[in-house]
Parts: structure tokens; C-alpha cells; sequence
């Protein structure tokens, strides 16, 4: 069951769910706002909920609408494209041969078949982008790994619309965001060391911030780094996936 309310002028989408907490959810691009609740609870709860999280709505949807996004790749010679934070120019070169994408000094080489469609170049850089990804991360890992004394699961690398990485620590796995691969290398061990970090704390508390600090002190600039760069150009749907959420507290009983 589905409902709705407004804080002024902010649409506030509500869906009752056989949940125990309330979720608070803003989603990109445009700063959509909802609410996930328990089945028994009344609008009027939730509006209060709504009204106690009303600064961090507003800041939220601010951070949406200002952060910066790249603009459309169309996969042409003398295109843009990063690598570890380091821009290249792409250069395109159709033959009767297997795709491949090489790094040369100052160009990154795609080669693809005759006719080869927008789309199809597309993926063929995405999974060359994931290779290089997975490639350095498990270096990462294998690093992080021994400094926390912790055991990682899968690592998934995907993408990821508006995270950077996620952690289960129940079954140990990771998910990484194939766009890191663009970003500088700092930027993806904050990633590696923030996700391994759950898998001691799960909570972004104050033990989490303590492990950080005192394994990565620099993890805050790096993090500020990170945050500050583009986001890749998306096309987005009319749901979107992903959201930045606040978790509520446990409802009254």
C-alpha cells in the first residue's frame, strides 16, 4: 500500500512494508523523497518522522542537484576518458580483429570491428574498465585484508549509481562501483579500506571513524577527493535503483 503527504512544498512518497524500521530514502537526480514504514503505522507518525528529518532532506537534495556529472560518451576518436584519474584521448580503430582497448602515452586504443554500434563500444569499455578495477583492488584487498585482520567474501564489481561501495558483513562479500577505476588510485583504497572496515564495525559510529583513523589517517581527504569528482553521465528512469538513505529509529510499540 502506497500514500502520500507534502512538507511544503516537497513531495514526500510513502509505502507501507512488512518491515520493523522506517526508512527515509532521497533519490537522484532530482531529490525525490521517500519513506519505507511499518505496515502499522499512521501518516501522522510519519509526518513527524518527516518533519525531524527535514535538514537533512533539504541538504540532501541540494547535494543531488549540485553535484557535478560528466557528459555523454559517444565512444568517438579524440572523446575524453580517465584512467586513475589521468585523462586520455581515444583513439578508434576499426578492423577485422577482436576487440581490444590498449593504454598508450596519452591515448587509450579501441579497437573494434567495422560497424561496431555506440552500445557495443560502450561495453567493451565498461568491461575493460572492470578489469582494470578488479585487477587493482585485489592488491588492495589482500593489503587491507592483513592490516584489519578481517576475510573478504566476493567482491562484485558494477555499477553503482550513487555508491561508491557496500559490504555485507554477514556473508563477508563487497561491491565496488566500476567507476572508481576512473578515479584516482587514493580514492579506490579509501573504498577498499572503508568497506573492510564494516566487516569489524558495521555502523558508521565512532569505533568506525577510530579504525580509519588510525589505518588510514588521510581516508577524510581522500573521501573529500572522491565525493568532489563527476559522477559518469546517466540516463535515468522514472524509479530510480539507489538512494541516499537515513536509516529511522525502531517504531514506538
Amino acid at each position: 500500500m502506497s500514500a502520500a503527504f507534502h512538507l511544503g512544498d516537497i513531495a514526500v512518497e510513502v509505502v507501507f512494508k512488512d518491515i520493523k524500521n522506517i526508512h527515509l530514502s532521497v533519490y537522484p537526480p532530482d531529490g525525490q523523497v521517500r519513506i519505507a514504514a511499518p505496515s502499522r503505522l499512521d501518516l501522522d507518525t510519519l509526518r513527524v518522522f518527516a518533519v525531524s528529518r527535514l535538514a537533512w532532506i533539504k541538504q540532501q537534495q541540494r547535494r543531488l542537484r549540485e553535484q557535478a556529472r560528466e557528459t555523454p560518451r559517444e565512444f568517438l576518436d579524440r572523446e575524453s576518458h580517465s584512467l586513475w584519474g589521468t585523462r586520455y584521448l581515444l583513439k578508434v580503430i576499426e578492423e577485422e580483429a577482436t576487440p581490444t582497448v590498449v593504454l598508450d602515452p596519452g591515448t587509450l586504443v579501441l579497437r573494434v570491428r567495422p560497424g561496431t554500434s555506440e552500445e557495443k563500444r560502450k561495453a567493451i569499455m565498461a568491461g575493460w574498465y572492470r578489469r582494470q578495477l578488479k585487477e587493482a583492488a585485489t592488491g588492495l584487498i589482500t593489503r587491507w585484508e592483513a592490516i584489519l585482520g578481517v576475510q573478504v567474501g566476493r567482491v562484485f564489481i558494477q555499477r553503482m549509481k550513487t555508491r561508491w561501495g557496500s559490504c555485507n558483513p554477514d556473508s563477508g562479500a563487497i561491491r565496488l562501483n566500476a567507476e572508481l577505476a576512473k578515479k584516482p588510485v587514493q580514492c579506490l583504497e579509501y573504498i577498499v579500506a572503508h568497506e573492510l572496515a564494516h566487516l569489524l564495525e558495521r555502523h558508521h559510529n565512532e569505533r568506525f571513524k577510530t579504525l580509519l583513523d588510525g589505518h588510514l589517517p588521510q581516508w577524510a581527504q581522500y573521501r573529500a577527493l572522491l565525493n568532489g569528482l563527476p559522477l559518469a553521465h546517466e540516463a535515468w528512469g522514472s524509479r530510480p535503483r539507489a538512494a541516499r538513505r537515513a536509516p529511522g529509529p525502531r517504531p514506538p510499540r
